[in-house]
């Protein structure tokens, strides 16, 4: 596959959502590394193809992408690693935190926008807004992603995410960008 870079936002008019979402019954989210769940909204541009998307983390070499997909309904978290999810196709209501959890985010993303989940963070699908919901899944090269849920049992996973070391360069802007901003 060729490596090239897709059309982006310019940093400079990037809109980005930051949140701090607290832990709740056993899901961690940000309570443990306190990096915030970020939305780069319309980060690419509109119905950019999942393998151009592919191509352009491919060329910035932060994250490699690893499956192309809607998002789980079910709440689900990474202990081993960050996630990037790069919005390929449709709009979506998503639930981060625990759908049971008072401080929990829903946001209703689409097309274009990236999302920086951080290891730990509970995550699931609530509605696909038009039937054609589609990311691009990827996590930071050379890691694996595993799937925990909230459950008795893994709290030996959850201790492991204090180790995790956070982006050095930006997955989708390099050397600048929000991530090295928390």
């Amino acid at each position: 596959m060729a490596t090239r870079k897709a059309p982006i936002t310019a940093l400079k008019d990037l809109r980005v959502s930051s949140h701090q979402v607290p832990s709740f019954g056993r899901i961690p989210n940000t309570s443990i590394q306190k990096k915030p769940l970020l939305i780069y909204h319309s980060a690419f541009q509109l119905n950019t193809s999942p393998s151009t998307i592919e191509s352009h983390l491919s060329s910035v070499g932060v994250v490699a992408s690893q499956w192309r997909y809607t998002m789980y309904s079910t709440t689900h978290f990474h202990s081993t690693s960050h996630e990037v999810l790069c919005i390929a196709s449709g709009k979506a209501k998503l639930c981060f935190g625990g759908e049971d959890n008072p401080k929990r985010i829903e946001p209703v993303v689409e097309s274009g926008d990236v999302i920086v989940v951080p290891a730990g963070v509970g995550h699931r699908l609530l509605e696909d807004v038009d039937g054609g919901f589609v990311m691009v899944g990827a996590y930071p090269v050379g890691r694996d992603w595993d799937m925990c849920y909230g459950k008795e049992g893994e709290e030996g996973k959850v201790e492991g995410i204090g180790r995790l070391g956070w982006f050095e360069r930006d997955p989708i802007y390099g050397d600048e960008g929000p991530v090295l901003d928390v």
